[in-house]
């Protein structure tokens, strides 16, 4: 597999942003014919999108590659972040050409998984998540801004189903039971005051979270409180980053709870029969994208983000299709290991069946140093003096949380390595005592300057990452399906995040009386939503907290999905936009037509 050499004039430290680094690595692109052919994917199993991209026909490929043995399955987490990320899609893409120099002299092929971008981070703070300097995943602007439509058709498909739901409320208030026969349909009975589900807008829209819908007269709809939620925390969302086939598809969207009817009962897409237009929408959306490194590897870019309130893991179909095609495979879950690696661990791994060889940790001086008591670490201003000069002390304050990320990694038998993100401001002496404090905690240790020479810079990692897939992984999980639910989240709460147990809001209590009493709600898995910013449900404890209790405030059902998503603290489903977006700086040139001012 050829690699793309770094042109000289792609210096992330002179180009200063991603953007301009991805603009001049995109002109020696593989075009996505070479991609497919360098991994043995046929004309007919190619879908594509222009010259770079293209989507996989999943069930055409993985159906002809399924007997072939699957290669090393490598995941990416991380610390708990500051609220700028610290680079786990970066490590990703960095990874991937480090993995590359390394192997593909012996005749290897390696692959990448990261998540779709959310319009919501991309227009708001944080920026596209395409990775950073000489590890990106090309071509930028396609990638930052809808690519091949996947988020979009899950939008109408959610949508779809809010506008069954409340047309059929409409018409069962307006009409009798003969008048609702005599065209088609029996009546539901379904209860406006307990409705599971609202609209779906890929923004951070904090005016759309409560709403009044149905204002007007009768031929306006049914006037009724609801709101919208971000796109990427749907359950429709939650169903593609899981599902394993169409047919899987087509029957868990069937299942999705849309509301209750008024003895309770559940109401569902396949009950409002929208669940065949829903797959319908989402038929393309099912194939996984193929964009590639600056370096031209290929990359499997499927599902979406926000660990904190969705299951934010790139897809099984995404890591299926990879790991038949390449001997070492990479995929990263969101935010940190108490979250995204947690639902990875036990919900992504539960349903797939895939068993990882090793865990990336992706830790950053800059977090340790926050986590031992450094300044806030706020979006748009600068870093304090505490971030750019070197600080050991500080650093050794942060390392609880480090060893509670490598614990969490262990306690699930995945062999971890703990990736230092070189940042230019760090010191010696502060690496030094990351890597101690690591390698004292059972995990392997890299440092790793991906950002800035791209796989070469990688080269310690891939070396890390390539012993530890050769030692065999002792994979468990963290509870059995049938264990009581409460006993679930107390596993969950205790073990992984810390807490000394778990308090319950009446309406969470009742939710849950609910599930203990449906045969195969008990079964579910558990999508905990929770900030990704603390061990804890409160964003402001930093480090490793302790003497606390978790507080769950709610619990969603995601039946289609096949989870249940307890709520814990003051966290909401649709983010809101910042006072200084990204947005403003995003603009075309009006003689080129590129994009300029992604990040």
């Amino acid at each position: 597999m050829r690699l793309i050499p770094i042109p000289k004039h792609a210096d992330p430290v002179k180009l200063g942003a991603d953007w301009k680094v991805a603009e001049a690595c995109e002109p020696n692109m593989k075009k996505a014919a070479e991609l497919a052919d360098e991994l043995g994917i046929l004309d007919e199993e190619l879908l594509p999108f222009g010259h770079h991209i293209a989507k996989i026909d999943y069930e055409k490929c993985f159906a002809r590659n399924q007997k072939k043995t699957n290669g090393k399955y490598i995941e990416v987490t991380a610390i708990t972040p500051t609220p700028l990320g610290e680079g786990k899609t970066t490590t990703t893409m960095g990874l991937v050409p480090g993995l590359a120099h390394r192997l593909y002299p012996q005749g290897k092929t390696v692959t990448g998984a990261i998540r779709q971008p959310s319009g919501g981070p991309t227009f708001n703070i944080k920026g596209s998540a395409a990775g950073g300097g000489l590890s990106q995943c090309i071509p930028l602007t396609p990638f930052s801004l809808g690519l091949t439509g996947d988020i979009d058709n899950i939008n109408n498909a959610h949508n779809l189903a809010m506008v069954a739901l409340t047309s059929r409320l409409q018409h069962e208030f307006n009409y009798s039971d003969a008048t609702l026969a005599k065209k088609g349909l029996r009546r539901l009975n379904i209860d406006p005051r307990n409705v599971a589900m609202g609209w779906t807008i890929d923004f951070c829209a904090q005016a759309l979270r409560e709403i009044l819908i149905g204002l007007g007269g009768k031929m306006d709809g049914f006037l009724m409180r609801s709101g919208f939620q971000i796109t990427v925390s749907s359950e429709v969302m939650a169903i593609l980053a899981v599902a394993t086939s169409l047919g899987d598809l087509r029957a868990r969207i069937g299942r999705m709870v849309i509301a209750y009817d008024k003895s309770g009962a559940p109401v569902t897409c396949e009950d409002l029969e929208v669940a065949g237009a829903m797959t319908a929408i989402l038929s393309r959306a099912i194939h996984p994208n193929l964009l590639q490194t600056i370096e031209g590897q290929p990359v499997l870019v499927h599902a979406g983000p926000f660990a904190n309130i969705a299951i934010g893991q790139s897809s099984i179909i995404a890591d299926r299709v990879g790991l038949k095609l390449a001997d070492y495979h990479v995929t990263e879950s969101g935010f940190g290991a108490d979250i995204g690696f947690e639902k990875f661990w036990n919900l992504k791994c539960r349903f797939s069946g895939l068993t990882p060889h090793c865990a990336v940790i992706v830790a950053t001086i800059r977090a340790l140093k926050m986590h031992g008591g450094g300044p806030d670490v706020i979006p748009g201003r600068p870093l304090a003096p505490e971030y750019r000069t070197p600080n050991p002390g500080l650093v050794e304050k942060g390392l609880d949380n480090l060893r509670a990320h490598i614990e969490t990694v262990r306690i699930s038998g995945i062999n971890p390595v703990v990736c230092i993100n070189h940042f230019h401001t760090d010191s010696d002496d502060e690496v030094a005592v990351v890597r101690r404090a690591a390698e004292a905690a059972g995990a392997r240790v890299a440092v790793s300057k991906h950002w800035q020479y791209g796989g070469e810079g990688a080269r310690e990692l891939a070396g890390a990452v390539v012993e530890a897939c050769e030692d065999k992984p002792r994979f468990r999980l963290l509870y059995p399906d049938d264990l009581p639910l409460k006993d679930k989240i107390a596993r969950i709460a205790t073990e992984i995040y810390g807490a000394e147990g778990v308090h319950y809001a009446p309406e969470a209590i009742e939710k849950i009386d609910q599930i203990e009493s449906d045969a195969e709600l008990r079964r579910l898995g558990v999508c905990m939503v929770k900030t990704h910013l603390s061990l804890s449900h409160d964003p402001s404890h930093k480090g490793r907290p302790r003497e606390w209790t978790l507080p769950v405030r709610d619990v969603l059902i995601y039946r289609g999905a096949g989870f249940v998503c307890p709520v814990a603290g003051d966290i909401k489903l649709m983010p809101g936009t910042a006072s200084d977006p990204a947005f403003r700086q995003i603009d075309v040139d009006p003689v080129t037509g590129k994009v300029k001012g992604l990040f």
